[in-house]
């Protein structure tokens, strides 16, 4: 075979590799464009939606009595079990009764003696009367006798006070809860010296039912009266605020509660307006100073958006922000204002239009301009809800 120049061969060698590089480009050419990204959307309705306010509170007892002597004693023996229920006029404590005993007896002892110093006399008064009518005694005598009837009569009053109040000392040896409720623990032990002017022995409460103090600032009270005022909210009809309680960690309480009044009076120092509910405590979960949390619905707002919670997104800044999707299938980033979380559902405050396409999945392979494949979001919970139906 006869050997090819080199000129021949440099220009073979570059038609090869333009033949081979034009096959790569019409390769790349034909090769099928990516799909859009499928993204999960919900149409945004508008609602009537109930104005959820959530406030902060500590829970308080119904009512609150220490348990004092009312007598300066020994204390013998203490009868309650601590943390246990009482009732009004259980006895609790016991005294050292020897001493009131004797008193009792004393106080006795000296009506006693007033009784008969008071028939001598009112036989001397008798007598001096009948003497005075006869005029064999005189006046002045028949007056002393009279006087000294007066005297012993009083005697005799001074007598009996002192053996009622031997004798209510004596009860109160038995030292008796004041009020029902459930008691704490024992402050003192036996053999403790107790006087009636300090000693706390321990505390009852009432807690079922049972108090919870809210706070809530002044001007947002105002401002949901104001917007009920002009009509942007609708009160609720009974007048009364529903609250649903949950506790620190977030448990729900299983008993509503029920508004009873909100103080006339603003804090100074902190700008909030003190709120009392009142609710159900049978099985005593609630104890005096936990910290809860209120759900308290105090009117509705017409025209209301909402969407899942978990479409709401968080720029850099920390701003509250929807991915929509356009006409065009294109996403774009819109900042919206929150309102309050409703069964697991943001209220939009404002940034929202009826009709608009929000994004509720697929964020991780989106961002502004991209165009997307949307389709429907359908909620976990309700598709659970059908399938335990079906089976």
């Amino acid at each position: 075979m006869p050997h090819l120049s080199k000129k021949a061969g440099f220009l073979l060698a570059s038609c090869f590799c333009f033949a081979i590089a034009g096959c790569s480009d019409e390769q790349q050419t034909k090769a099928p464009a990516a799909p859009p990204t499928k993204v999960a959307i919900i149409d945004v309705q508008a609602e009537t939606l109930p104005v959820v306010i959530e406030l902060p509170g500590r829970v308080a007892p119904m009512v609150t009595a220490d348990v004092r002597p009312r007598v300066t004693g020994l204390i013998l023996k203490r009868i309650f079990e601590q943390g246990s229920t009482v009732r009004e006029g259980d006895v609790l404590y016991l005294i050292d009764p020897a001493p009131f005993r004797a008193k009792v007896a004393s106080a006795q002892a000296t009506l006693d003696a007033a009784l008969a110093a008071q028939t001598l006399a009112r036989q001397k008064a008798d007598r001096q009367t009948q003497l005075l009518q006869g005029g064999v005694a005189s006046r002045e005598t028949t007056e002393s006798a009279v006087a000294q009837l007066a005297q012993a009569n009083a005697d005799v009053e001074r007598a009996r006070a002192d053996l009622s109040t031997a004798q209510l000392e004596l009860q109160y040896t038995e030292i008796r809860a004041p009020i029902s409720g459930r008691i704490g623990r024992a402050l003192v032990t036996e053999g403790a010296l107790v006087s009636q002017t300090s000693d706390v022995l321990a505390t009852i409460q009432q807690i079922d039912p049972i108090y919870a103090d809210f706070t809530q600032p002044a001007d947002s009270l105002i401002a949901l009266k104001n917007a009920v005022a002009n009509g942007k909210l609708k009160a609720d009809e009974s007048g009364s605020a529903l609250l649903k309680l949950a506790s620190a960690e977030g448990q729900s309480y299983p008993h509503d509660g029920k508004l009873l009044f909100s103080e006339a009076v603003v804090n100074a120092a902190t700008g909030q307006v003190i709120l009392r509910a009142e609710f159900p405590n049978p099985e005593t979960n609630l104890l005096p100073g936990m910290y809860v949390r209120a759900r308290m619905e105090q009117a509705s707002m017409e025209g209301a958006f909402a969407v899942p919670e978990q479409a709401v997104q968080r720029d850099t800044a920390g701003k509250s922000q929807l991915y929509l999707v356009g006409q065009d299938d294109k996403v774009e980033v819109r900042n919206v204002q929150l309102g309050w979380l409703l069964d697991g559902r943001w209220v939009i405050v404002n940034g929202i239009a009826p009709h608009d396409r929000v994004v509720v999945e697929g964020f991780q392979r989106i961002a502004p301009g991209i165009k997307v494949a949307p389709e429907p979001w359908t909620n976990p919970a309700i598709a659970a809800a059908k399938d335990t139906k079906r089976n």
